[in-house]
């Protein structure tokens, strides 16, 4: 494989490591009843969105700290529906932020519950829902060349 092709191709560990970190973040939000570790959480989203998740604070602290202690990955995978994922989380993060920073701690509080199911889902069991739904977006704009 070129560098080329690898530079958008992401170990897949990485990203569930990122989950795991996500969770956490997001389940002190609701635990401490305090819109900080989300804030903090909407920028490491943010970095990811404008960057690409390589760069993410938490795909970087993977890469020096754990990857080195793991073997090679199996396989990689593509870096744009995690990226798209990322957008989804802020804007969930953003919402939640609002919710918590205006006094509606109920939409704060909802919203950070659905970026935290999504978060611990994907580092539970490897099921990214934002990737699932950038995957059916791609197949809806994109129509079938297939003949019947």
């Amino acid at each position: 494989m070129s560098e080329q092709q690898t530079a958008h191709k992401v170990d897949p560990r990485g990203l569930r490591f990122a989950a795991g970190v996500t969770t956490v973040v997001l389940a002190l939000t609701l635990v401490l009843n305090s819109p900080w570790p989300l804030a903090v959480q909407a920028v490491v989203f943010a970095i990811s969105v404008a960057f690409g998740v390589q760069a993410s604070p938490y795909g970087l602290l993977f890469k020096r700290l754990v990857r080195p202690r793991l073997g090679p990955p199996k396989e990689l995978e593509d870096a744009a529906p995690p990226r798209f994922a990322q957008l989804v989380g802020l804007v969930f993060a953003v919402a939640g932020l609002v919710g918590f920073l205006t006094g509606a701690t109920v939409l704060g509080v909802v919203a950070t519950g659905f970026a935290l199911v999504a978060a611990f889902v994907n580092a539970a069991v490897g099921l990214c829902l934002g990737c699932e739904a950038y995957l059916l977006i791609h197949r809806i704009r994109t129509p079938s060349t297939a003949t019947n």
